[in-house]
């Protein structure tokens, strides 16, 4: 009997796909992300939006993240900005749960907030921005669309962008109440050349994913 060759199947694990990652880990992180944020921030207390990377362990286990051990290095990698072994929070929950970064608009963005004439030339995104923009998110998603006709409602001319004084005004009428500093944080974003004006549009675009 003619004997085959042994052939030995070597089993190599499938390097890991950052995108599948990426999603799994928004999807699972826009149902608890309040959470996650709440875990976090006592950990951080210099406000620095990062926090050890033993932190962020605890916290995913706590709030079952339900994430493999490779998925998991591979966020705790990414999220390593400073590669100093600590974890940026902040910028993950950004990522997840506002849209702050220049990218392709969503279907559903593009019927319902039409593009700036101008594309935003954004400011800081400090810690403390984030934080007031994470705060007002589950507001805002709530009343989007009423919002954004009152936005309009103010804006005669049409340009898609207000007074700072209105802006303020109309998120007051939406019980959205911002302290000085939130305030001052969202403004230094949306209107980084101090014209005293805000795109409404730039601004309701952060919250719709």
């Amino acid at each position: 009997a003619s004997s085959h060759p042994k052939t030995t199947a070597t089993c190599s694990a499938s390097p890991i796909n950052g995108e599948t990652v990426e999603n799994k880990i928004k999807k699972n992180i826009q149902c608890s992300w309040r959470g996650i944020l709440k875990v976090c921030e006592e950990k951080d207390t210099s406000k620095l939006g990062e926090i050890p990377m033993s932190g962020f362990l605890d916290a995913a286990e706590k709030l079952n993240l339900n994430l493999s051990e490779e998925e998991m290095r591979w966020i705790t990698t990414k999220y390593d900005l400073k590669r100093n072994g600590r974890f940026a929070y902040y910028d993950l929950l950004q990522s997840c749960v506002l849209l702050l970064k220049p990218q392709e608009s969503s279907l559903l963005q593009r019927v319902i907030i039409q593009k700036p004439q101008k594309p935003l030339s954004p400011g800081p995104q400090t810690t403390s921005f984030f934080s007031a923009m994470l705060r007002i998110q589950p507001q805002i998603l709530h009343c989007w669309r009423p919002m954004k006709h009152t936005f309009k409602s103010y804006n005669e001319s049409q340009t898609g962008l207000l007074h700072i004084a209105d802006f303020r005004q109309v998120l007051h009428e939406y019980r959205i109440d911002l302290t000085e500093e939130e305030f001052f944080n969202i403004l230094e974003y949306y209107d980084k050349n101090l014209s005293s004006k805000i795109s409404y549009n730039d601004f309701l675009r952060a919250f719709i994913q």
